[in-house]
């Protein structure tokens, strides 16, 4: 038997980041258009293109690094249940919060 060849499965943050590329894209071209319809000079909407793409190409770069760096938290992360140590179980003897407490050498009256 041969079994169906697997496909990875898409993230789900990468449809939503290449959507927000595509658009950031898309104004990059669409700004310098609107500038020179209105009346912008040529060299006027050609730096303002270059300086959306500068902007997008970087943001790209880092939208792509903080996923990279998200789905190695979650796969570095260890299960709930091996951390977590429960509400009121917390190690070390001066780890409660709030009250009086008195000084080892303080007297009580």
């Amino acid at each position: 038997m041969t079994s169906p060849p697997t496909t990875p499965e898409p993230r789900p943050g990468d449809d939503r980041t290449t959507d927000l590329i595509r658009w950031a894209a898309f104004t990059c071209v669409l700004v310098p258009v609107v500038l020179l319809w209105y009346g912008s000079s040529l060299a006027g909407a050609a730096g303002t293109a270059l300086g959306l793409a500068a902007v997008t190409a970087v943001c790209r770069v880092l939208l792509r690094r903080s996923e990279r760096c998200a789905v190695r938290l979650l796969v570095e992360e260890p299960a709930p249940e091996a951390h977590h140590r429960g509400r009121h179980q917390r190690a070390g003897t001066g780890s409660r919060r709030g009250g009086r407490h008195s000084g080892g050498n303080s007297p009580v009256g």
